[in-house]
C-alpha cells in the first residue's frame, strides 16, 4: 500500500476513515438521482513533491424535495478516501474539498485512475448512492527544460536542441528523469504566435532529450510533453535563437 496505512492517510486528510473495497453498485430509495460529478473543474489532479493540493469534487443530483447532504468517496489504487458529510449548497449540487499531501498521503503506486462515488440524502428522506459515478486521473507532476545552441547561428547551419524531462516521485520527494517518453520539439517564428511541431524525440537516459535542426529563421524553440496516464503534461520555457 505504500508508506502510510490507509487509516493514517484518511486521518491526515481530515476525513471519516478508510473505505474498504466493495462490489461496485448503486441503489437507494425514492426519486433521488445522481446525474454526475466534476473533479477539479474537469482537469487532472497533478501533484508535485512539496506542496499539498486542494481540489473540489462536485456531485450533481436531484430530488423533488431538494437535496440535504452528500457523503463523497474518492477511491484510488488499493484503498479509498471518504469525506465528512457535506451539506448541499443548492438543489442540484453538493461540493466538498479534498487535500492530498504528497509527503503524507501518497506514494507512486497511487498515480493513475481514481473513482468518485457518493451517497446523497434528500430533504424528504429519500436517498441514492453510486460507488463509481465517474473516474479522474491523479498524476505525478513533471518538469521539462529546453536549450537551443549556438546563439546566434548562421543561416543554414545546425542548431542543437537539448532538454530534460523529469517527474515527481512521491516515494522520495525528488524529481527523476523520465525515460522512453515521446516529446515534441516545437518552433515559433519570430513575430508569430503559433508553435508548430517539427519532430518527436524519445527521452533517453535520465530523461535527456537531444536533436538537431537546420537554422532558417529567427524564432523560439521548446519541448512539449503530452503526459501519460500517471504523469502530468508539461511545456518547457522557450529558447530564442537569432539566425544571421
Amino acid at each position: 500500500m505504500g508508506k502510510r496505512v490507509a487509516l493514517s492517510i484518511a486521518a491526515a486528510l481530515g476525513v471519516v476513515g478508510f473505505v474498504a473495497p466493495a462490489a461496485y453498485a448503486d441503489g437507494g430509495s425514492g426519486d433521488t438521482e445522481i446525474s454526475g460529478v466534476t473533479v477539479n473543474s474537469g482537469s487532472d489532479v497533478v501533484i508535485g513533491t512539496t506542496y499539498a493540493k486542494t481540489f473540489d469534487v462536485t456531485i450533481y443530483a436531484y430530488d423533488d424535495s431538494g437535496l440535504l447532504s452528500a457523503d463523497t468517496t474518492l477511491e484510488g489504487p488499493g484503498f479509498g478516501f471518504a469525506d465528512d458529510k457535506t451539506i448541499c449548497e443548492t438543489d442540484s449540487e453538493c461540493t466538498h474539498s479534498f487535500t492530498f499531501d504528497p509527503q503524507v498521503d501518497l506514494d507512486n503506486s497511487q498515480a493513475g485512475t481514481w473513482y468518485a462515488g457518493s451517497w446523497v440524502d434528500a430533504l424528504d428522506g429519500d436517498y441514492r448512492w453510486d460507488e463509481r459515478i465517474d473516474s479522474f486521473r491523479l498524476k505525478r507532476a513533471s518538469t521539462l527544460t529546453t536549450n537551443a545552441s549556438p546563439e546566434p547561428v548562421t543561416k543554414g547551419k545546425t542548431v542543437t536542441v537539448t532538454g530534460t524531462l523529469k517527474r515527481a516521485s512521491w516515494d522520495d520527494y525528488q524529481y527523476h528523469g523520465y525515460t522512453g517518453q515521446p516529446v515534441r520539439l516545437q518552433f515559433r517564428k519570430k513575430g508569430t504566435s503559433t508553435y508548430t511541431t517539427v519532430k518527436t524525440v524519445k527521452t533517453g537516459s535520465a530523461g535527456a532529450l537531444k536533436t538537431t535542426v537546420t537554422a532558417s529563421t529567427d524564432g523560439y524553440w521548446r519541448w512539449n510533453f503530452a503526459g501519460t496516464t500517471t504523469t502530468g503534461a508539461k511545456t518547457s520555457t522557450s529558447d530564442y535563437v537569432d539566425v544571421r
